[in-house]
């Protein structure tokens, strides 16, 4: 594990994020991290390439939850990734929670919130908008990670990439 994930676990039990037990239990565990700063979407109806996770996660209430999917293989195959079989969903009311929490402290970088089960890491910028009639804070997502044991990096589910993407694509 990377020094500053492990610092970032512990600053958010100094700020009463998360406790240190839950925070210990996973420090200890043999984990996996796959941290995404970027991404590419695999719409087959969106044209684009890799780019920097920026976008503003709050204030809105149009997204429901975010939903991270994971495939892997064995190194150095040649067969077609497969899905995992683990969940990593961060719920609206959530983050949101999170986020009301984190409005009255003043860091502007660095602040990580997580999902009710800890398999995702959300790292999160504030920034300040300055609008005609007063000053807005916004909270913009600038990268993911995901965290499971690593056992489960082989625990595949049945169907293909295409399969588990479907219920995520426009009709």
């Amino acid at each position: 594990m990377t020094n500053n994930y492990e610092e970032n676990i512990l600053k958010g039990v100094r700020d009463s994020s998360y406790s240190l037990e839950s925070s210990i239990e996973l420090l200890q565990k043999d984990v996996v991290q796959l941290h995404a700063p970027r991404y590419q979407s695999m719409r087959r109806d969106v044209i684009g390439c890799t780019q920097e996770m920026d976008f503003i996660l709050w204030p809105r209430n149009d997204i429901e939850k975010i939903v991270c999917l994971l495939f892997s293989r064995w190194k150095e195959s040649d067969e077609p990734f497969r899905p995992v079989q683990a969940k990593f969903e961060f719920h609206h009311g959530d983050y949101e929670k999170q986020f009301l929490h984190v409005l009255s402290r003043k860091d502007k970088t660095g602040i990580v919130v997580n999902n009710p089960n800890q398999s995702v890491f959300l790292f999160i910028d504030r920034q300040h908008l300055q609008t005609p009639k007063n000053k807005a804070t916004i909270f913009k997502l600038c990268s993911i990670c995901l965290y499971l044991p690593q056992e489960q990096l082989t625990h595949w589910a049945v169907g293909t990439i295409e399969d588990h993407l479907h219920p995520y694509m426009p009709e």
